[in-house]
């Protein structure tokens, strides 16, 4: 689809009701908080102002907790924070808080652990109970107004623990103070260990998911269904190191059923959350910044193994989603994500009937698309009307001519879709969720040779080291001009790795540059001293309750993981072995994470491979710039080498020597009888420089 096909208007999140004054949260930078700003509810921020109230008035804390794009939380607050008689009870009995969890996920971590352990499972939105203390004693997500289908209802339960807060006030200190305790421990929990050999290691990961996979329509376990883009591509991974192919296979199979199924908008492009099916049909609509970020990185290498034209388009069509939709076009940062609802029904933007399809096409054309994309009279979800799909990939039934024909039909679909009432969009910008853009556009960019790729990925990085930093240190979130709140391990991270990303696509120096300034910051502010490893937290926050650490995969990789990755890359460019040595004690420090888990440590194993001697490191010098070493960075392009690391140098350009000091791998690389030359190490072994494009295939081919 074009990037510059109009996106409508979309829908606000702050919408005054008449006769209604606002709340305190009416002077939030959140989406979310403000969506709740003329709730009856007399909300509060997370904050000293709440804490005072309920330990002044002896009263417990309602803590609720989830996302803008949450259709749950749409559903909870309809339900009941809009309810006269509920909000009556909650400010009567209660200090009502509300929190983002987007913009604080430490607390949103510490409380999703609580109530994990408390009903065995999690979600949002999240609704926990406080001690004015902030311990938490009772919890749970979604909760009807009435008791309902076997769920107590709200209205019984606030009446309830009020009770039990008031006349049992010893025993719920004292379930208070066990579950407090039991956060705690469970986020002590220690995970060092001997680490194996990393050959075992990642067979053994790449093995388990196998084992997982759904034989037919591809992803792991049964419905609900979620990308794992990490996994897919330990698998991808896993067949470049072994050459076998049931891991490319399981790989393949699944990208091809998320592509090919409603979880891929067809029209659009980008992807939703996760499909409530096994067959990938049904989504639940809400598009999130990382996981389009996250897929298109995945969808990339699996272009360069399978060079099959289906999953370039699906790279370029996701991107063109996030430029489109997600991106700032005054600062070029991206947004957050897009609601699964508009005008009040989940999924409505994104569904289509025959008819509709023929209105906006014509008769011909709309058949067309309607026979092509599987639209029916009957339809494959509500109100009769159908979710776009495919049963095949474009490029296996017409040929190029056809297929710009269709993509020609669907982008008048896309202008004809950006009529309709369009879902509400988070505009927040966060550190995190932009770097794993950053990413993706930076390695597409470079891979795909796609300029404009390198220059949103350019203009987001700047965006964010000059205007989400405050003192040299880096904020979390921006929304309209005000950055706020202290960054968190995965923001340093997520950038840190991203800025190597950028650099490989330009070949700035800058980037390298700012890596090196931000890998000290992140080892400063989460470095666990006393264990090793990194905490998701600085800890300067004393009201939350524990200082976590992240190991595992999730919707986002590992921060931990990614941390230990990006400084062992960052290591190779710089020389610098202090920080391989930390990022070997940080994957020292999850050794048993990867054994009792080696499928869900997939970031870990990534940090693993790029110690263990296995990325190639390519070193490029040319005389008088890039076009020069055309044919040489061609050849690196369209190949898929695992953690490879990529150095350019024009030798002839002022400062060429100065530039090779900043990145030493650069440090004694000149061409060849004026040609331009490429070095390939690995594993501590060096290869004959050659100027031949054929020659560096053949010697970036080898295992």
């Amino acid at each position: 689809m074009s990037s510059a096909t109009a996106p409508g208007k979309w829908d606000t999140a702050l919408k005054p009701v008449e006769g209604r004054r606002p709340n305190r949260l009416v002077h939030s930078t959140s989406p979310y908080l403000l969506q709740h700003a003329y709730n009856p509810v007399d909300w509060h921020p997370w904050g000293e102002e709440a804490f005072e109230k309920a330990r002044k008035e002896n009263k417990p804390i309602f803590l609720s907790i989830g996302y803008s794009a949450c259709h749950w939380c749409h559903v909870m607050e309809h339900e009941s924070f809009d309810d006269a008689q509920v909000a009556e009870t909650l400010n009567r009995l209660y200090v009502p808080i509300k929190v983002d969890r987007e913009e604080r996920p430490d607390l949103d971590a510490v409380y999703m652990t609580a109530v994990q352990l408390m009903t065995g499972a999690g979600g949002w939105p999240m609704t926990v109970f406080l001690t004015p203390e902030l311990r938490p004693f009772f919890g749970g997500t979604y909760f009807p107004k009435e008791d309902r289908h076997g769920r107590p209802g709200l209205l019984r339960i606030l009446h309830t623990l009020r009770e039990a807060f008031d006349k049992e006030p010893q025993s719920v200190a004292e379930q208070a103070e066990k579950l407090t305790r039991a956060v705690q421990e469970n986020s002590a929990k220690a995970f060092a260990g001997e680490i194996p050999p990393f050959e075992g290691a990642l067979l053994s990961a790449a093995n388990e998911l196998r084992s997982q996979l759904d034989p037919q329509w591809g992803g792991f376990g049964g419905a609900p269904k979620f990308p794992r883009p990490v996994g897919l591509e330990l698998l991808l991974r896993a067949h470049a190191r072994t050459g076998q192919s049931r891991f490319l296979d399981a790989a393949t199979l699944t990208l091809d059923k998320m592509a090919l199924g409603g979880l891929c908008d067809q029209a659009g492009g980008g992807f939703h959350r996760y499909s409530v099916d096994e067959e990938w049909l049904v989504p639940h609509f809400e598009k999130m910044l990382y996981d389009n970020a996250q897929l298109a990185s995945v969808y990339l290498p699996a272009w360069q193994v399978t060079k099959k034209p289906f999953y370039k388009r699906i790279v370029t069509e996701t991107l063109d989603f996030i430029l489109r939709d997600l991106t700032d076009p005054a600062t070029g940062a991206f947004y957050s994500t897009l609601d699964a609802d508009s005008g009040g029904e989940e999924g409505s933007f994104y569904v289509w009937t025959p008819g509709e399809l023929k209105s906006a096409l014509g008769e011909k054309d709309g058949a067309f698309i309607a026979n092509l994309y599987n639209a029916t009279d009957r339809g494959n979800f509500e109100h009769g009307k159908s979710i776009l799909h495919l049963k095949v990939p474009l490029e296996e039934k017409f040929d190029a001519l056809e297929i710009a024909r269709i993509r020609g039909l669907l982008a008048k679909l896309l202008a004809a879709r950006a009529g309709r009432v369009h879902p509400l969009r988070d505009d927040k910008v966060l550190t995190a969720w932009n770097a794993l853009a950053v990413s993706a556009f930076a390695q597409a960019g470079f891979s795909l040779n796609e300029p404009r790729y390198v220059e949103a990925a350019r203009q987001a990085a700047d965006f964010i080291l000059d205007g989400m930093r405050k003192g040299g240190d880096l904020l979390h979130v921006s929304r309209e001009g005000k950055s706020h709140t202290g960054a968190y391990l995965d923001d340093h991270a997520y950038l840190l790795a991203a800025l190597l990303d950028l650099y490989e696509a330009t070949f700035d120096p800058k980037w390298t540059s700012e890596a090196k300034s931000l890998a000290k910051q992140m080892i400063e502010k989460f470095w666990d001293t006393a264990e090793g490893g990194f905490f998701s937290t600085d800890g300067k926050d004393p009201t939350v309750l524990v200082r976590s650490k992240e190991v595992f995969d999730n919707a986002t990789p590992a921060p931990g993981g990614v941390a230990a990755y990006a400084l062992a890359r960052l290591s190779l460019y710089t020389g610098e072995k202090s920080l391989a040595e930390k990022a070997l004690a940080a994957i020292k420090a999850c050794g048993k994470a990867m054994e009792k888990a080696p499928s869900i440590v997939g970031t870990l194993l990534f940090a693993y491979e790029q110690l263990a001697g296995g990325p190639k490191e390519i070193a490029i010098s040319a005389p008088g710039g890039m076009e020069k070493a055309r044919g040489l960075l061609d050849v690196v392009r369209g190949r898929f080498l695992p953690g490879r690391l990529l150095a350019f140098l024009d030798a002839s350009a002022p400062g060429a020597e100065q530039i090779a000091a900043e990145v030493p791998l650069l440090a004694h690389r000149a061409p060849l009888d004026g040609k331009a030359a490429a070095y390939v190490c690995k594993g501590y072994v060096c290869q004959r420089p050659v100027s031949a494009p054929g020659d560096l295939g053949k010697l970036l081919d080898e295992r």
